[in-house]
């Protein structure tokens, strides 16, 4: 019998079916995948992580959500003839925990998108480590291959200019892109700013502050009521003058609870007084946006 979807914030209007805006964090363990939805159109930014292992690494060999996110897909936002049409992804960045699963998604026959964001990945940039030991360039390849393969347009290169999906206000904030020295591939993620009937959100991919990208970020993203919180609560992202910034009166993290940061925990209770959902401990959450702005936060959604 599958699970009903319960409200969390009790202080808030019922019925989620009364409003077509939302943002769905989907339940897959540490790692991003999140549906956006506004007036019957849908885009999703990261895949979650695959079950591939291009290189044969013990130490990569994770288990994968890429089948629970097509299946979820197909549940939620499929037309009358099962077909998903995805007005855009977003790969914020080319870690197999984000953008892993994306090619099982992109090469399934009802899946159709109409345009990718996803940076180019530049090897040369990064740490000798994460070159040699994890696999970013092949699951950026994996994607780009399917992505070609069903002829959708790649933009690589990310112009920071509002665009409308729907009832929402999308901007796509790249994080410093010209430190002389090799970063990690979290230094290059993506950040989406999402606008909707006054409600503020910002979903912050992995990106960090290693270089000052959040101290730079934060006064460009302004007070959110909702933080998508960077890099699954990890140290590292998340600094208190970020969380002074932002002020979020909900934060969402997106990890399995028992490997959720404790220091960040407290950083965002005792600095922003956030109230804090774990996707993991909710089984997925489904954040509702209003037409008063208001946004009402339901779990259990797989």
């Amino acid at each position: 019998m599958e699970a009903s979807t319960k409200i969390l914030d009790a202080g808030l209007a019922a019925d989620e079916r009364e409003s077509t805006d939302a943002i769905h964090f989907l339940r897959t363990g540490s790692s991003d995948a999140i549906l956006l939805e506004s007036d019957g159109q849908f885009a999703l930014i990261d895949c979650a992580e695959d079950s591939d292992n291009p290189r044969g690494f013990a130490e990569l060999a994770f288990t994968g959500f890429e089948d629970e996110v097509l299946a979820y897909l197909k549940a939620h936002a499929a037309d009358e003839n099962g077909n998903v049409r995805l007005a855009f992804i977003v790969g914020t960045h080319s870690h197999s925990d984000h953008i892993g699963g994306f090619d099982t998604v992109i090469a399934d026959r009802n899946v159709f998108i109409e345009k990718a964001y996803l940076k180019a990945y530049d090897e040369s940039k990064i740490t000798d480590y994460e070159v040699n030991n994890w696999d970013n360039k092949e699951v950026y390849q994996q994607m780009v291959d399917a992505l070609h393969a069903k002829n959708v347009p790649i933009l690589s290169e990310i112009e920071e200019k509002p665009f409308m999906f729907g009832n929402f206000q999308v901007t796509l904030l790249n994080t410093t892109d010209n430190d002389p020295e090799k970063v990690g591939e979290n230094d290059r993620s993506l950040g989406v700013l999402l606008e909707n009937s006054g409600a503020r959100i910002f979903l912050a991919g992995d990106i960090n502050n290693i270089n000052g990208d959040e101290d730079r970020l934060a006064p460009v993203i302004g007070a959110v009521d909702l933080l998508k919180v960077g890099h699954h609560s990890y140290s590292g992202s998340t600094t208190e003058e970020f969380l002074q910034t932002l002020r979020p009166k909900v934060c969402v993290i997106t990890n399995d609870q028992e490997r959720v940061d404790q220091q960040t925990l407290d950083r965002i209770s005792d600095i922003a007084h956030s109230t804090i959902y774990i996707t993991g401990a909710e089984n997925g959450i489904k954040a509702v946006i209003e037409k008063s702005g208001e946004i009402r936060y339901f779990n259990n959604i797989h």
